[in-house]
Formats: structure tokens, sequence, C-alpha cells
């Protein structure tokens, strides 16, 4: 298997990055019907399909490992979210 999974939902493009997740399960906590942990305890697809759109940002949102990336249809990466610098 990849180490990245990778599905498009819309205008979403959504990443999920096998090497750095370690299977803590909060994405699955805000959307079940969109991930579930593997037989390697890694997230991984369901169906996106049927996650609203907030809910499903919410959930990749969640990752504490920063293991789920999301982009929107201009290429702009929206989740994780930048850091913004303090002046």
């Amino acid at each position: 298997m990849s180490d990245f999974e990778e599905r498009e939902l819309g205008e979403l493009r959504v990443r999920i990055d096998r090497t750095l997740c370690v299977g803590f399960g909060d994405c699955i906590t805000e959307a079940p019907a969109a991930f579930v942990l593997d037989d390697q305890g890694v997230a991984t697809f369901l169906v996106l399909e049927t996650t609203p759109r907030e809910q499903l940002l919410r959930a990749c949102e969640a990752c504490p490992v920063d293991a789920i990336t999301v982009w929107n249809a201009a290429g702009a990466q929206i989740v994780p979210a930048a850091c913004e610098q303090v002046p």
C-alpha cells in the first residue's frame, strides 16, 4: 500500500499520510462515516460523499499529528490551517 491515500470530494482533495498517522482516531470521532482505522491501526477512507463538508473539515482538523491534509479547488491548503506568524 502507498504511503498516501487520496480522495476528491467536490472541490476538495483530501490526503491521508499513512506514515504520519498514529491511530488516535480523532478523525473517526468527528466523522465516523468518513474514516476508519484499518488492520494496521492507520486511518483510511470510508464514504466521504455522505459526510457534510463542515463535518469532514472538522474531522481532518482534529488530527493531532496533521496526517490529513485538505486542499481546495484552487490548490490552496486549507487543513491543516497555515500558522499565523506573530510580529
